[in-house]
């Protein structure tokens, strides 16, 4: 690669060069000209007047040649120099810190916002307890300077880590995750930490990435002044982060010998501008980064520039039943979007419009007045909590989530609007790390499902800014689905596998999921048709030997990668390559209702590119069959085909119930069939997944 470039480097000096030189030679030609013109006349004095004439001619000629050809040079020059230079983001943690008087920094790991929403928080708290903390992305940061922070006194960095798939570290914190693994002679011991991990308890590698980052830190001399918090969103989150929260900030004020100021009042982080005369064309109008981005789409295409994919396919897939089951086909043709089976699709979904317009209505505010929420901190590298300058509306329909039952702080925050007394002690109450407290907030807000707009129905005297509410309010995040297709078959097409979510909750009203309702309404060749998009990466991936049987177990929507793996085992097969045996295990309730993709998988078992196609109707029958039970009864046939075959083994879905139930049948075929005691044959699919030979693709 050197030795192709480096001739057209030299080429490229060489045409320089030459060009430099032309333009010394122009400017040596008057010289030399006049020199053979003094030689000339003391060979032969007498000139013609016509000779002096052209020659004239030809001396002005060269000179408004040369001037001419100069004169343009130096004016894009000038332009250059006195533009100012484009305002470079500051890396430095340390100088800004320094800069803006603070001495807490609350680093986030954040891939649904969650973490990001929790370093805020802990950032404003440091006010309250006499200190000024700020909330930093890693990945905007040079993490090297951590060894500096005993430069500031009192000072503090706090972690909020969310762990991503299995044990992996969200895409802003990849870097500094990288770093710590690297970096062996980092000396942080002037450095004081906590963290506080975000995870999910009914996944394998629970807190993965926040019990590293803790371990780490403190390999490398870093001193612990608080234990690693485990936030749980199996369970209930926010309850962790408080209660953690409660016991940390009086070990902060100890370790620093300092006092709370008591001020636990409202701090307001941003301040309201309404635009009146503004040019509609500054205005974002729901684009994720660049304004006027949908208008221009121009690739590379990612979380903050996603492509405008248009919807060709929008089929529901269940025969009958109350449920809509869907396949969408996004066509990324000239985007320069790559995919490999397995990977996620994120896309990035809008709020109902009648949902926004209630909420205009109940807080009897005009949505469409043009504002923008500047943060009063001037040097904060967030300078609006979304895209601004925009209206209400805009925010409201797709910035802002409004459908998620707000968190405590959000109560906490808002209490202050409510003129009922009763309703504003109620509302503090939620927000408070009592017993009652808690129990009501989880029977009021999260097991009643209220959002946003319930509360404010149901609270009829809490009346907040709608500037203040917007600023409260998280953001609304990307939905992430598995793909449903393979590159190699649809190398300009991805499709999606989903099911709407709707239900009822305890008040009577109808929740419906933002980006699956959203999704469904997409008309094909509609004026609804397009869907903001990117691709993230996966390690969900077919082995690298097609010789290597599979088997994956993926019942409901969790068939989606595996429609992916099917088709590609196919295409491998039509290119003459031998192909292991391809199994798979998938579930539904009823064949004549939801068995999703019925004629695709059975046309792939009858070409022998799926070599057994097992189902389990749960319902059909009196007693209930799920996909754990068809693995046990095929136990021999598995056994053989892992422990002697080198199978690798693929489940996707449901994590809480299905992937544990699954995990547990091969616990147990490896203790019938591979006669094994329980403590072996659960290290023994452990190493299975070490290995890469068992991977899972699950949610919660």
């Amino acid at each position: 690669m050197a030795q192709s470039f480096l001739p057209h480097s030299a080429q490229s000096g060489a045409d320089t060069k030459t060009r430099g030189e032309g333009v010394v030679m122009a400017e040596m030609d008057p010289e030399s000209a006049t020199h053979t013109e003094a030689m000339v006349e003391e060979e032969e004095p007498f000139f013609s007047n016509l000779d002096l004439f052209l020659f004239s001619l030809i001396i002005g000629i060269i000179i408004y040649w040369f001037m001419s050809r100069k004169k343009p040079e130096p004016i894009p020059e000038f332009k250059k120099l006195d533009t100012p230079a484009p305002t470079t983001r500051e890396t430095s943690f340390i100088e800004k810190m320094k800069k803006t008087g603070k001495n807490i920094i609350v680093f986030y790991g954040s891939q649904t916002g969650t973490a990001e929403e929790f370093a805020n928080r802990l950032s404003k708290d440091a006010q309250r307890y006499g200190m000024k903390g700020m909330a930093a992305d890693p990945e905007e940061y040079s993490m090297g300077e951590l060894s500096r922070l005993s430069e500031i006194e009192n000072s503090l960095a706090i972690f909020c880590m969310a762990t991503y798939g299995e044990g992996d570290p969200t895409d802003n914190a990849q870097d500094f995750y990288d770093w710590l693994q690297e970096n062996d002679d980092e000396d942080l011991s002037g450095l004081n930490y906590t963290v506080f991990a975000l995870g999910n308890k009914t996944y394998e590698h629970y807190n993965a990435m926040g019990k590293y980052v803790d371990k780490r830190l403190a390999e490398l001399g870093a001193k612990r002044i608080f234990d690693l918090g485990m936030g749980d969103d199996d369970g209930n989150l926010e309850e962790d982060f408080i209660s953690w929260r409660e016991q940390f900030w009086p070990a902060v004020c100890e370790h620093f010998g300092v006092e709370a100021s008591g001020d636990d009042s409202s701090i307001r982080q941003y301040e309201l501008k309404v635009h009146t005369d503004l040019n509609m064309n500054k205005v974002y109008s729901g684009e994720i980064g660049r304004l006027k981005s949908f208008e221009v789409q121009k690739p590379p295409f990612d979380s903050k520039n996603p492509f405008l994919a248009p919807v060709t396919v929008n089929r529901r897939l269940n025969k009958a039943g109350d449920r809509h089951l869907m396949h969408l086909e996004l066509d990324i043709t000239g985007s320069k979007i790559r995919y490999e089976s397995g990977d996620h699709v994120a896309v990035f979904p809008t709020n109902d419009t009648g949902l926004v317009n209630r909420l205009g209505e109940v807080l009897g505010v005009d949505l469409d007045v043009v504002i923008s929420l500047n943060n009063l901190d001037e040097e904060s590298n967030k300078k609006h909590p979304f895209p601004c300058p925009t209206t209400y509306r805009t925010a409201l329909t797709h910035y802002l989530d409004i459908t998620n039952s707000p968190r405590t702080n959000v109560l906490y925050e808002l209490a202050q609007y409510a003129s009922d007394t009763k309703e504003q002690e109620n509302m503090r109450k939620m927000a408070s790390s009592s017993p009652e407290g808690k129990a009501l907030y989880q029977s009021w807000v999260l097991d009643s499902s209220r959002n946003i707009l319930a509360i404010l129905e149901d609270m009829p005297s809490l009346k907040p800014p709608i500037d203040h509410l917007c600023e409260l309010l998280p953001r609304l995040q990307a939905r992430y689905y598995s793909i449903a297709s393979s590159s190699k078959v649809h190398p300009n097409s991805i499709h999606i596998c989903a099911v709407v979510v709707e239900y009822e909750t305890k008040t009577g009203r109808v929740n419906k999921g933002v980006a699956t309702n959203w999704l469904k309404n997409k008309l094909v060749n509609g004026h609804k048709s397009t869907v903001p998009m990117y691709i993230r990466k996966s390690q969900f991936r077919l082995p690298f030997k097609a010789t290597n049987p599979v088997v994956m177990i993926g019942p409901g929507t969790g068939i989606a990668p595996f429609v992916g793996f099917i088709q590609e085992r196919g295409w491998l097969k039509q290119q003459g390559k031998e192909v292991g045996e391809t199994v798979l295990y998938f579930g539904c309730r009823h064949k004549n209702e939801d068995f999703i993709y019925q004629e695709e998988l059975e046309e792939a078992e009858k070409n022998v590119v799926l070599t057994q196609l097992n189902v389990a109707f749960s319902r059909d029958q009196e007693q209930k069959v799920y996909v754990q039970h068809l693995l046990k009864k095929n136990k021999e046939d598995l056994w053989k085909l892992i422990h002697s075959d080198n199978a690798h083994i693929y489940v996707c879905g449901d994590a809480s119930h299905m992937a544990k139930d699954v995990q547990t049948a091969f616990h147990e075929i490896a203790e019938e069939v591979g006669g094994m005691t329980r403590t072996q044959a659960t290290d023994y699919v452990k190493k299975l997944m070490t290995k890469g030979r068992y991977s899972q693709d699950v949610w919660s």
